[in-house]
């Protein structure tokens, strides 16, 4: 991408919420809510991908911030082209995500990052079937 002089836009970088911490294995999703039919949000996957979400919250809470903004600063340091777009209704989230923008991680805060992603084979489809279908169209 760098070459073409082209930026990459990750959509949903918070994984629904899954990275924020907010989304323990022990919550249970409003009948109605979409994420009730996320593959990568069912109770087996959240279990087989928490410590992702383990490694950010550590990170955050020795930094005072919180686990969204780890996730998105981590992708913010990978290239200067990247440029998440989280989603949000609520004004406090956009802040809290904004706040991501001036925070910096040590080289030892994202190796732990990268090592956590490198060994965790992140389980759970991003869609159910019939909509992974409609992706790349």
């Amino acid at each position: 991408m760098q070459e073409l002089g082209i930026g990459f836009v990750p959509f949903s970088p918070l994984g629904k919420g899954f990275l924020t911490g907010a989304i323990t294995k022990d919550v249970k999703f409003q009948a109605g809510d979409f994420r009730n039919s996320v593959p990568r949000l069912s109770d087996e996957a959240r279990a087989a991908n928490q410590s992702l979400v383990d490694i950010l919250g550590k990170i955050a809470a020795d930094k005072n911030l919180t686990p969204a903004q780890v996730a998105l600063a981590w992708l913010l340091a990978q290239k200067p082209w990247i440029v998440p777009i989280p989603g949000t209704t609520k004004l406090h989230r956009l802040s809290e995500n904004l706040g991501a923008v001036n925070v910096l991680l040590d080289s030892a805060n994202l190796d732990s990052i990268n090592q956590a992603v490198a060994q965790v084979e992140v389980q759970g489809a991003r869609y159910p079937e019939h909509l992974q279908k409609l992706v790349g169209r």
